[in-house]
């Protein structure tokens, strides 16, 4: 998936204003400008849109994480300059504190059916045996999962 849709996707999904996206860069230790986040989430096509890097949407959810889940003692996790699916969606599952049954729930209520032993395998290491690579598709089905959950209102107007 594009970053840049991504971002667009959990700022719909949680309602979050120019200011709270700000704020959480800043929960990752990142400054950004309102400039930045806006030329982030406009349309591919307009003349201002700027792509998202992976290092870029990684700071974004690692501040994700300390937002939703409180910033941890010590030092904070270093972004990762290249993101997988399988990353972003492990980083959403953490901020979002969801277990693999909520995972599996969310998926289910759009039709979308996955085993837990399939769930698992986008989880482990790469080098593992039963590690599977995560789809577009999946990661996508997730999203809208996750904001038919949190923005249930909107799906029924």
């Amino acid at each position: 998936m594009v970053n840049n849709d991504i971002l667009r996707r959990i700022r719909y999904t949680f309602d979050f204003n120019d200011a709270e996206m700000i704020t959480i860069f800043a929960a990752a230790e990142h400054e950004v400008t309102r400039e930045q986040v806006s030329d982030w989430l406009k349309k591919d096509d307009d003349d201002a849109f700027k792509k998202c890097t992976d290092l870029e949407l990684s700071i974004f959810l690692n501040g994700l994480i300390n937002h939703k889940r409180g910033k941890k003692e010590g030092e904070q996790p270093k972004p990762e300059a290249r993101l997988t699916n399988n990353m972003i969606f492990m980083k959403l599952r953490i901020a979002l504190n969801y277990r693999a049954e909520d995972v599996l729930e969310i998926l289910e209520s759009i039709d979308f059916k996955l085993s837990k032993h399939e769930l698992s395998a986008f989880f482990r290491k790469p080098e593992n045996k039963h590690y599977r690579e995560c789809k577009d598709q999946i990661l996508r089905n997730f999203l809208l999962g996750v904001q038919r959950k949190e923005r249930p209102e909107v799906e029924s107007e």
